[in-house]
């Protein structure tokens, strides 16, 4: 009965929570900020794009990205997952272990264990003409018989555009209680 009530609490939370975060914040336009977290699919774009499509599609290929790079981690694709990482690739998780280079990164999908995520928070902050910061939350469920069910993590992203195409050279996530 215990382990009901602490799942009931923990949905109720994650609502509030995901609700909270979701509410749109006003930014005064001399304010140099890009642009305020979104749902996945949101269009809150940086104002400097908000005159042309360019934010948008720019805030669509991201997304996308992002959502098959977490699609190939929950299905442990190594091509997909590696056709997405630069050759110089670093990534820091949550567990402590330090860095992962690309090789590391992709070994480990053998034994990743994500059954389900869920992704918000959606932020694009432009880093010139070949680079872009991606900023966003993952809340990560495991299958019901692991010790840990759920992990929420904060993300940030670096990806550049090299020989036309863009990869991820860095990968940051932090914990989030």
């Amino acid at each position: 009965m215990p382990y009901r009530i602490a799942m009931l609490l923990l949905s109720a939370l994650a609502g509030l929570t995901q609700t909270a975060l979701a509410q749109k914040t006003a930014v005064p336009r001399d304010t140099p900020q890009i642009t305020m977290p979104t749902q996945f699919g949101g269009s809150d774009q940086p104002e400097k794009w908000a005159k042309t499509s360019t934010g948008d599609k720019m805030s669509d290929l991201f997304q996308q990205k992002v959502r098959a790079e977490w699609d190939a981690i929950k299905q442990r694709d190594k091509k997909a997952y590696g056709d997405l990482l630069a050759e110089d690739y670093e990534g820091v998780e949550v567990d402590g272990k330090g860095e992962r280079t690309k090789i590391q990164a992709l070994n480990e999908l053998s034994v990743t264990n994500t059954f389900e995520y869920t992704l918000w928070g959606f932020s694009l902050i432009p880093a010139g003409p070949d680079g872009v910061l991606v900023i966003y939350e993952s809340t990560m469920q495991f299958p019901p018989k692991s010790v840990l069910r759920f992990s929420r993590v904060y993300i940030s992203e670096l990806w550049l555009k090299r020989s036309g195409e863009w990869r991820e050279v860095h990968y940051q996530e932090t914990h989030v209680k």
